[in-house]
């Protein structure tokens, strides 16, 4: 029998850590995609007290601005398709209108429809609303808030999505908080512990040497000699 890759366990221990620590790791475990897989402009989170979510992607593709122009999108087809099973989910949506977020298709009802669904949140460049009526809990990363859902509608759901420069594909795992969100590997996800105690223990040389009393340029220059390769 073949050892799965990673397991609710492994996920749920990434979440301990920021996606910026994440990245860090990444850049170690695998270097090929130190400029790729990753948010690469400002987005808004719903609640920054939250923790980090870190689940599969169930990708798909919205319109807002105007009305359908053909068929449209079944939810409860897209409710049944990133229901949790296993594993955690969350919801990768891209806003194809030519100005993401138009209208929200994240509110109060939606927050609360994919909360008991088992989805932990949301990473869209469309917009949200309803912030104080939002399912508690539920992380929405989003490109902006409004106040209105307009003609937002569902235009296709499983196939490949880009948000804000982080290609994402169905069944990748996500990681996000504030800060934005990173594609994780499968065959990183295990890996990435052992990485991200290397990079802390290097910044740690460079931290606590900054602390002492009398920090000078040549104390600096030893503990970046003993850290090694770090930013």
């Amino acid at each position: 029998m073949t050892e799965p890759v990673f397991d609710r366990a492994d996920l749920e221990a990434l979440a301990q850590w920021d996606t910026p620590t994440i990245c860090n790791g990444l850049e170690l475990v695998v270097p090929e995609r130190r400029a790729i897989g990753f948010t690469v402009e400002p987005m808004v989170a719903a609640d920054r007290a939250l923790k980090p979510i870190v689940g599969l992607a169930r990708t798909g593709t919205l319109r807002a601005k105007e009305p359908p122009r053909g068929k449209v999108v079944d939810r409860t087809a897209w409710y049944e398709y990133v229901a949790a099973g296993e594993l955690p989910t969350i919801a990768v949506l891209q806003d194809l209108d030519d100005r993401p977020g138009y209208g929200a298709f994240w509110g109060e009802v939606n927050s609360t429809i994919h909360k008991a669904l088992g989805v932990l949140g949301c990473v869209t460049s469309g917009s949200f609303r309803d912030l104080d009526m939002l399912a508690p809990g539920f992380q929405i990363l989003g490109g902006r808030i409004g106040p209105s859902h307009a003609h937002v509608h569902l235009v296709d759901f499983g196939g490949p999505v880009n948000i804000f420069g982080m290609q994402a594909a169905h069944d990748d795992v996500i990681h996000a908080d504030f800060h934005g969100a990173v594609v994780i590997p499968a065959e990183a996800v295990r890996k990435l512990p052992a990485a991200i105690d290397l990079v802390s223990r290097r910044e740690r040389v460079i931290l606590d040497m900054c602390a002492k009393p009398g920090f000078d340029a040549a104390q600096l220059k030893e503990a970046l000699r003993r850290a090694g390769e770090i930013h």
